[in-house]
């Protein structure tokens, strides 16, 4: 096998794997909504309940949790694009940024969120979003200057979501989910220049 093939094949895995990780969560996701839909939108109670015991469930479970299919649908592309994105570049750091937006999000929604239940990826979708427009910040490539500038392109109008201005959002959600995103950018530009 020439190189050329075998580094077609190496790609081909890549993005294989790539595809079914973020597929897959995306399919779990819609799969949860039709079951919710099912129970009569039992499954949104599982999600962060801000100051209560049983909203701390909620900080893993509620990115996986939609308020119908309209909710979902708006959250899947910039899920799909976001996370391709980082993932692109290093599998290791979108579950880094994952976990980080994701506990970041979950933790501030629980401790400052408004009163009812807070549900939706969104939190962790405004952590990718922080994250590739700090990365540009803290690496100063070419190429992260570049997805910062697309992502400001595709998805730059995301940035009012921080804001208290529609009800029924989870503002807070989306505001500590970006927070996340740029200390998990942080994060990971330091442990980078410690290892070089």
């Amino acid at each position: 096998m020439t190189n050329s093939a075998s580094e077609s094949q190496a790609l081909k895995r890549i993005f294989t794997t790539q595809a079914v990780i973020l597929g897959g969560l995306v399919a779990v996701m819609w799969g949860l909504e039709i079951l919710d839909i099912g129970m009569g939108g039992r499954l949104d109670y599982l999600g962060i309940w801000p100051r209560q015991s049983r909203g701390l469930t909620g900080i893993l479970v509620a990115p996986l949790l939609h308020g119908g299919f309209r909710h979902l649908i708006s959250n899947t592309f910039p899920f799909l694009v976001l996370g391709w994105l980082i993932m692109a570049a290093d599998l290791g750091e979108w579950v880094v940024v994952s976990a980080v937006a994701g506990l970041v999000s979950g933790l501030g929604t629980w401790i400052f969120g408004s009163n009812g239940v807070h549900i939706g990826a969104s939190g962790v979708i405004f952590g990718y979003f922080g994250f590739l427009l700090a990365r540009a910040f803290f690496e100063r490539t070419m190429g992260s200057f570049l997805v910062a500038f697309i992502v400001l392109a595709m998805f730059g109008g995301m940035i009012w979501g921080i804001l208290p201005i529609r009800v029924g959002i989870s503002w807070e959600g989306h505001l500590f989910g970006l927070v996340g995103g740029i200390a998990a950018a942080w994060l990971i530009g330091w442990i980078k220049k410690k290892t070089n």
